[in-house]
């Protein structure tokens, strides 16, 4: 979840409402893009000390037709950890998918 507004927090929740920080919110530009801290160690763990950012844009493509770009930028700010960081969101179930997910559900 993400609260819609600069400074809010970006968060996961459970099904028995457990919450689970990911990161905040550091620009919130609606309908244009935002930009996400991710705060998440390689392991997918919450680190409050490192933060590297996931920027989303929304580009209107035609008429009826949005191209979302996402890029996850500053890595090397997560130091020695920064290429396993890389190699687990550019695996098969990292960023590519949730996109694909997302275009899935856009297409209904």
């Amino acid at each position: 979840m993400i609260e819609p507004r600069a400074g809010g927090r970006w968060f996961e929740r459970g099904q028995d409402g457990s919450e689970c920080d990911v990161g905040k919110v550091l620009v919130w530009e609606p309908p244009n893009r935002l930009v996400l801290g991710w705060q998440l160690s390689p392991q997918f763990k919450y680190d409050p000390k490192v933060t590297s950012e996931v920027e989303v844009r929304f580009v209107a493509a035609g008429t009826n037709a949005t191209l979302v770009e996402l890029e996850h930028r500053h890595l090397e700010r997560h130091g020695e950890q920064a290429e396993t960081l890389r190699q687990a969101i550019d695996a098969p179930n990292g960023w590519s998918n949730l996109l694909n997910l997302y275009a899935a559900v856009a297409a209904q």
